[in-house]
C-alpha cells in the first residue's frame, strides 16, 4: 500500500525553481531521510507534502485512511493550557474511540435485532482492537513515558505552556507529535533543542515505531539509527537511496564516480567531433564533417554529475606551543545549584577535547572557566606557554552586524590583505557576491561559515568552539571535520553532534549532575565503555596523570545479548565471493560507459547506468548482510 503518492511537484520563490518535478512514494515500511544542502528546499517541500504550502504544480495525493503528522521548525501552540493538557490534547482521538466503544456496548444491550447486534458487535470488537493497540487505557502512562523521555521533568507538568522556552514549545510539539501516533510523521529537525539523552531515546522510539517517517536532520548519528531509506533533495529533483545515511554517503560517491566519468568522456567525444567539423567544414573531407554533425545532433546529452559542492575548509599551520596547552586545578562551579566541581586535567598539545551533556549541565560555562572569561568559585586554569587561544561562540558574536563579510573576518593586529581574504571566505564556501554583503544579511549557516573562517584568519594554536556545526550542513560538517583532522594545533569544544565528536575527539568531559568525568577516545569508545559498565562507576582517568592509549573497546557480547538476525544465515566466504563478482561486473560496467561508442547510443547509456546502480546497491547490501554474518557467526 501507497501511504503518500508525490507526483512532479514544482515550487517557484524566484527565476530559479526550488522544487523542479519532485516525484516519490512513501509505503508504511519506509522510514526516509531527507538530505540536501541548506536552501535546498526541504522544508518547503515537507510543508507541501503536510498540505501546508501549496505547490505552483505537481499532485500529493494521501491514501484515504493515512493520517498525517507534521512537526515543523516554528510551530504555534495554544499559551493557556498546561504541559500535560498540550500533550493529552493529542489523544483526544483515542479519548473519543473509548466513548464510542462505551456507546457501542450499551446499544448492544439494549437491542433485541440478532443483525443489529451482530453489527454492533463487531464495531465494537474493532474500536476493542484499535484502543488496545494504541495502549488506550493506559493513557496517562503514554503521557508521562513521551514527556520523560523528552526531559521534561514531572514538576513542568502542570505549568502554563506560555511559561516554556522557544526550545521546550519545540519539545513538547514533538510529544504531542509521538502520542498522537500517526501512520506517517513528517519531522523537520526533530533533534533540535534535545540533548544527547533525550535525541537517543527518540531515536529508540522512532526505530521501534511502525509508523512510516519523512525526517529532515543535519544529526548523522540519528539518521543512521532511525532511516532505512534516504531521499537526497538537490537542483529541484530527488534521488533515492536504499539504506541509511552511511549507506548513502558511500553509494553516491560510487554513483559520483560513474557519472564523472561518463560525463566527461562524453564532453571530450562531443569536443574532439565540434573542432573535427569546425575545421573540415569546407575541406575536402566536408562529407565526414557533414557526417560527424549528424551524430552529433543524435546525441543523447547526458546529464552533469549531480555533485554537491563541498567546501575547501582547512586552518593554516600554526606555531608550536609548549606542552601544556591548558591546566584546570581543583576547578568548581555553582550557580543555583553546583555544575562542576574539583576538576583536575591537563589539555596537552596536539590533543582534541570534546565537552559532552545534557542542556543546561554547563558546558559553555565551563569552557569559559577554562579560559579565564568567567570567574570560577573554587580553583584556577591556566593557559600554556605560546598558546594563541581562537575563541568561536555559538551565539557569533564576534561578527559585526554591520560589516562587509570580507572585512568582518580580518583579524586584529595582523596584516591581511583583501585577496587573501576572498580567496579564505571561498575556502569555507562564500563565494561570489557573498563577500561583499553585510554580515547581518547572511543565513545562519553562511554566517556560521564566516566566523569559522575568520577563525582561520585568527592563526591560534588552540581552537577552542561551542557548537561548531549549528547551522552547518551534512557537507559542510564533513568539510570542517576534515579541516580539523589536519590542523597541527590543540582543539577544546563543546557539540552535540556526535558523529562530529567521534571524528574528532580523542579526550572527553563529560558532564551530568554536577559531575566531570574524563574519558580517553572519541564517542564511540565512551559508547562502548558505557555498555560494558555502568557510567557511574568510577571508571574515568585523570588526564594529567596519563595521556590517551587508544579507544576502549567493549567486551565481546554474549549469545544472548546478539541482536536478531536481519538477513538469511550465509557463510562469510559466500558474501564476500557475491561481493567480488558483483565488484567486477561494476567495473566492466564502468568499462563500456567508457567507450566512445556508447556515447552514441543514449539508451545504452542509460540502460549500462541503470545497472551500475542496481549492482552498487546490491553491493551496498551484501556489505551489510557481511558484516551481520561476521557478528553472529561464531
Amino acid at each position: 500500500m501507497i501511504l503518500l503518492e508525490v507526483e512532479g511537484l514544482r515550487k517557484h520563490f524566484g527565476p530559479e525553481p526550488v522544487l523542479d518535478g519532485v516525484t516519490l512514494d512513501v509505503r508504511p515500511e519506509h522510514k526516509i531521510g531527507l538530505v540536501g544542502p541548506n536552501g535546498c528546499g526541504k522544508t518547503t517541500l515537507m510543508r507541501i507534502l503536510a498540505g501546508r504550502g501549496e505547490p505552483d504544480a505537481g499532485t500529493v495525493r494521501a491514501h484515504g485512511t493515512t493520517r498525517i503528522g507534521y512537526l515543523e521548525q516554528q510551530p504555534e501552540i495554544a499559551a493557556r493550557r498546561t504541559v500535560w493538557e498540550e500533550a493529552e490534547d493529542a489523544l483526544v482521538h483515542l479519548v473519543d474511540m473509548a466513548r464510542q466503544a462505551e456507546e457501542a456496548a450499551h446499544a448492544m444491550s439494549r437491542t433485541d435485532d440478532p443483525a443489529e447486534h451482530r453489527r454492533l458487535a463487531a464495531r465494537y470488537d474493532h474500536l476493542q482492537h484499535e484502543l488496545h493497540h494504541h495502549d488506550a487505557y493506559h493513557l496517562d502512562h503514554k503521557i508521562e513515558r513521551v514527556l520523560a523521555g523528552l526531559r521534561f521533568p514531572a514538576d513542568v507538568y502542570r505549568q502554563a505552556v506560555n511559561s516554556l522556552s522557544g526550545g521546550e514549545q519545540n519539545r513538547l510539539m514533538l510529544a504531542k507529535l509521538l502520542l498522537a501516533e500517526p501512520d506517517l510523521m513528517l519531522l523537520d529537525e526533530p533533534s533540535n533543542h534535545l540533548d544527547v539523552g533525550a535525541t537517543e531515546w527518540l531515536e529508540n522510539y522512532l526505530a521501534e515505531t511502525s509508523a512510516a517517517l519523512i525526517v529532515v536532520s543535519h544529526d548523522r548519528y540519528f539518521l543512521d539509527k532511525v532511516t532505512n531509506r534516504t531521499l537526497e533533495l538537490f537542483r529541484g529533483t530527488v534521488d533515492a537511496y536504499p539504506g541509511n545515511f552511511s549507506a548513502y554517503w558511500r553509494q553516491k560517491a560510487e554513483r559520483l564516480e560513474v557519472e564523472r566519468r561518463t560525463y566527461e568522456k562524453q564532453q571530450l567525444e562531443i569536443a574532439k567531433a565540434e573542432d573535427f567539423v569546425r575545421r573540415n567544414r569546407y575541406g575536402m573531407k566536408h562529407a565526414q564533417a557533414e557526417d560527424r554533425q549528424k551524430k552529433l545532433a543524435r546525441i543523447v546529452p547526458v546529464e552533469p554529475p549531480r555533485e554537491i559542492a563541498i567546501p575547501r575548509m582547512a586552518f593554516a599551520e600554526v606555531d608550536r606551543s609548549g606542552d601544556i596547552v591548558l591546566r584546570a586545578e581543583r576547578l568548581s562551579k555553582a550557580y543555583d545549584r553546583p555544575l562542576f566541581a574539583d576538576l583536575e586535567v591537563d589539555v596537552e598539545r596536539g590533543q582534541r577535547w570534546a565537552v559532552m551533556g545534557p542542556n543546561g549541565s554547563g558546558k559553555t560555562t565551563l569552557l569559559r572557566c577554562l579560559l579565564g572569561q568567567i570567574e570560577a568559585d573554587r580553583g584556577q586554569a591556566t593557559i600554556g606557554h605560546g598558546v594563541e587561544v581562537g575563541y568561536f561562540d555559538q551565539q557569533l558574536a564576534a561578527l559585526d552586524d554591520a560589516e562587509d563579510v570580507v572585512d568582518a573576518i580580518r583579524p586584529e593586529g595582523r596584516e591581511f590583505l583583501f585577496q587573501q581574504r576572498r580567496d579564505l571566505l571561498a575556502r569555507f564556501g562564500l563565494v561570489g557576491d557573498t563577500a561583499s554583503r553585510k554580515v547581518a544579511q547572511l543565513s545562519g549557516g553562511e554566517r556560521c561559515r564566516a566566523a569559522l573562517a575568520r577563525l582561520a584568519a585568527a592563526g591560534a594554536n588552540l581552537l577552542v568552539l561551542d557548537e561548531p556545526t549549528n547551522h552547518l550542513d551534512l557537507w559542510a560538517r564533513d568539510a570542517l571535520e576534515h579541516a580539523l583532522g589536519q590542523f597541527n594545533g590543540t582543539v577544546l569544544m563543546v557539540s552535540h553532534d556526535r558523529y562530529f565528536v567521534d571524528r574528532i575527539a580523542d579526550h572527553l568531559l563529560v558532564l551530568d549532575d554536577g559531575r566531570v568525568r574524563v574519558f580517553e577516545g572519541n564517542y564511540s569508545s565512551y559508547l562502548s565503555l558505557a555498555a560494558g559498565r555502568s557510567v557511574d562507576t568510577p571508571v574515568e582517568k585523570e588526564a594529567s596523570k596519563k595521556r590517551t592509549t587508544g579507544p576502549v573497546k567493549a567486551d565481546k557480547p554474549t549469545r544472548s545479548d546478539r541482536a536478531k538476525r536481519r538477513f538469511p544465515y550465509r557463510k562469510t566466504a559466500e558474501i564476500e565471493a557475491d561481493i567480488h563478482q558483483r565488484e567486477s561486473r561494476i567495473q566492466e560496467l564502468h568499462r563500456l560507459l567508457g567507450l566512445p561508442e556508447t556515447y552514441r547510443d543514449g539508451a545504452e547509456v542509460r540502460k549500462l547506468k541503470a545497472e551500475v546502480q542496481h549492482q552498487t546497491e546490491a553491493v551496498a547490501e551484501l556489505y551489510e548482510h557481511w558484516e551481520e554474518a561476521a557478528e553472529l557467526n561464531w
